[in-house]
């Protein structure tokens, strides 16, 4: 596998979010896998980087905090990084500026994305006294979250948060320890008389000292009788914290085996910050058998368990917090057996497991954006993950050639056949989408071939011929489909039908999805009980455009019809969610319908999640002898002449009544036979 590591903050600055990135390339290192990280360029980087490859952009100082940088890359430059590299995933590492131009790349190269939820930016706002932005940042991290692939969240509370912005592709994903380096061993008499006397208690913080760590919290266990406060850490808040707590002692910065002996030599171990979505402190003091005194918000919920490996205080309450400390301070037999459970608590988190399960994520991410696996929605539970090692794609801009490869990746969602039936009558129904409306490709002034006439082809050419009928019409409704065209499909014996609809009763403000759901599902049961197979493929949006509530609708249509046509026994292409579908680059003009690049990845599509052999190879062959080239889309028009060409000619329509389809006939009302391999050989015959 190949993977690409896009981070806004990396080496030399050390953090949780580059120390997670280092064990990540040590992990894939030791499986086997490339890398890149592309991050900003922020001093000289001696470190080693686990045989990934590097790239730095540019990068400016973030205000107020210089150790910080911020790198303005745009989408385009770096989808021409990760072309040249052609990952197979791209990792987003607690992606926000950077990591949002990361998705958009993602998306030109039809490659899928996993978003590393790792900071609370919302919440730095506030402690940082810009309140204000923090509505605007939290609408970023859910756009941001929201068009990922895959967003993994390192907490329960990280996912609730999550979820309350809309965004429902999350997976747990905490963060493992180094227990060879974090252990009790290592605790050091000699490091603590340079803090404490023998006889008091050395209660240490380690980290960032920066507003949102609010270590000025830590003031309240000043006097504490027997109790020494050392503050381990550097930021942009360390003159006024020595300041503020001048019987405090400030080591600086620690790292290495320096740190993992500060961390073993301390009694107790405080973290005030309540906009942690995990904190990796607390794992590594509880790795050196150290108690925890922690707010009960955010990450900590899930790390620490109060009266067994420390406390937890309510958020805010500082009297509780010295309470706590008082506690264990007084208490050494305590202390021994919280620090105790605290090591044999993270014994099993470690890194080489973390980094496995990271690997199994990215196949997950990888079948999402081929549309195989079923949405993730809140708490619902999830299909058994795909193995790490299996293939997540190739990379494509679409519209481009070599996004006919993406458009071949395995979508289908039902369980995959042993052996492709062969096919004698195809009939395909539906609306504009599938009776080919924009993709001109070849075709005379006025005429479309569609998706559904491409994979007709494909069906014929990888058996013995097919029959196929095309009953579509544009403006066409659910009801139209089921009351009149597959009627027609069960009169014409289809042993294959294809069906795409809903799109135009869900884009109506009294559409009621649960009711076409079970239209739907109750009319693809009848086919299936008739004998032929259904392939299903739902009615899908730009992934870009501002469409609000009918968006909502679109998503709870599939959300309803996918498990009811998997119960029915048919296949499913879920178009919805696939990345290669929805993206920039396969819209027509019109803005609703695709181009000839989104028809053909469509075929290619749903050629594969019907068992078609080597559909990705011969959609490469198509973009090989038939490139964009030969036949260009039409560039995106301006809003004035898009309104006057489509919007407004259909709001006179809706307006009198009218749809595009009165008086169309389908383009194909009876089965035409398309010949296939046998009809080839004996024309060959006959000729020789």
């Amino acid at each position: 596998m190949r993977v690409a590591l896009l981070a806004e903050s990396f080496l030399p600055h050390m953090n949780g979010v580059t120390h997670s990135l280092l064990q990540v390339l040590r992990h894939l290192e030791r499986r086997g896998h490339e890398a890149l990280v592309i991050a900003p360029r922020s001093g000289h980087v001696d470190h080693g980087l686990h045989g990934a490859q590097a790239t730095f952009l540019r990068s400016v100082p973030l205000p107020g905090y210089p150790a910080v940088r911020i790198a303005f890359a745009r989408a385009r430059r770096l989808a021409t990084e990760l072309a040249d590299f052609s990952p197979d995933v791209l990792h987003l590492a607690s992606p926000f500026v950077l990591g949002w131009q990361g998705v958009l790349a993602a998306e030109q190269l039809g490659i899928p994305s996993v978003a590393v939820y790792q900071t609370d930016v919302p919440a730095y706002a506030e402690r940082y006294r810009v309140p204000g932005a923090a509505p605007m940042l939290a609408a970023h991290v859910a756009r941001l979250h929201r068009r990922a692939t895959l967003t993994l969240a390192p907490s329960s509370s990280s996912t609730r948060q999550l979820e309350g912005y809309g965004v429902e592709r999350v997976r747990r994903w905490a963060r493992g320890v180094d227990t060879d380096r974090f252990r009790p061993e290592l605790r050091s008499p000699e490091w603590r008389r340079r803090f404490a006397a023998d006889h008091e208690v050395l209660v240490g913080y380690v980290g960032r000292l920066a507003p949102e760590k609010q270590v000025e919290d830590l003031r309240v266990l000043s006097g504490l009788d027997g109790v020494r406060l050392v503050v381990i850490g550097d930021g942009p808040d360390r003159g006024a914290l020595e300041a503020l707590l001048p019987d405090a002692a400030f080591t600086g910065f620690l790292g290495g085996s320096e740190l993992a002996e500060a961390m073993a030599s301390l009694d107790v171990f405080v973290h005030p910050g309540e906009s942690e979505t995990f904190c990796q402190t607390i794992q590594e003091a509880h790795a050196s058998g150290v108690p925890v005194v922690a707010t009960g918000r955010g990450g900590p919920l899930d790390l620490v368990h109060s009266s067994r490996d420390g406390w937890l205080y309510r958020p805010g309450d500082l009297d509780e917090l010295a309470g706590r400390v008082r506690d264990l301070a007084g208490d050494a037999s305590k202390r021994r057996a919280f620090g105790r459970a605290a090591r044999i608590g993270v014994a099993g988190r470690s890194w080489s497991s973390l980094g496995d399960e990271l690997l199994e994520h990215y196949a997950f991410a990888g079948s999402l954006h081929r549309g195989q696996a079923p949405a993730l929605a809140h708490a619902r539970p999830v299909e058994p993950i795909p193995s790490a090692a299996t293939p997540i794609g190739t990379a494509g801009v679409p519209g481009s050639p070599s996004a006919i490869d993406d458009g071949a990746e395995r979508l289908a969602s039902a369980p995959v056949r042993a052996v492709r039936p062969a096919w004698r009558r195809y009939v395909a129904v539906g609306d504009s989408v599938t009776e080919g409306l924009c993709d001109s490709s070849r075709m005379a002034a006025g005429e479309y071939r569609g998706w559904a006439d491409r994979l007709a082809m494909l069906l014929a050419q990888s058996g013995d011929g097919i029959g196929y009928a095309n009953l579509a019409v544009r403006s066409r409704r659910t009801a139209d489909v089921i009351d009149g065209q597959l009627p027609r499909a069960a009169e014409f014996g289809a042993d294959l039908v294809t069906i795409l609809v809903g799109g135009n009763d869900l884009v109506r403000v009294d559409a009621r999805p649960d009711v076409l759901v079970a239209r739907l599902g109750d009319a693809i049961e009848e086919v299936r009980s008739r004998g032929a197979d259904v392939l299903l493929v739902t009615p899908f949006l730009p992934a870009h455009a501002r469409l609000g509530a009918v968006r909502t609708r679109f998503e709870r249509f599939a959300d309803g019809i996918v498990p009811r046509a998997h119960d029915a026994g048919a296949l499913v292409l879920d178009a919805s969610r696939h990345t290669g579908l929805t993206a920039r680059g396969v819209w027509a003009e019109d803005r609703v319908h695709l181009n000839s690049s989104g028809h053909r990845a469509l075929a290619y599509a749903a050629a594969d999640a019907l068992g078609v052999p080597d559909a990705a190879a011969l959609a490469g062959l198509d973009a090989a002898l038939h490139g964009d080239g030969d036949e260009p889309d039409a560039p995106p028009l301006a809003t004035g002449e898009w309104l006057r060409r489509h919007a407004v000619p259909w709001i006179g329509r809706r307006m009198l009544g009218r749809t595009a389809g009165d008086g169309r006939d389908p383009k194909h009302d009876a089965l035409v036979h398309i010949p296939g391999r046998r009809d080839e050989s004996a024309r060959r015959g006959m000729h020789a």
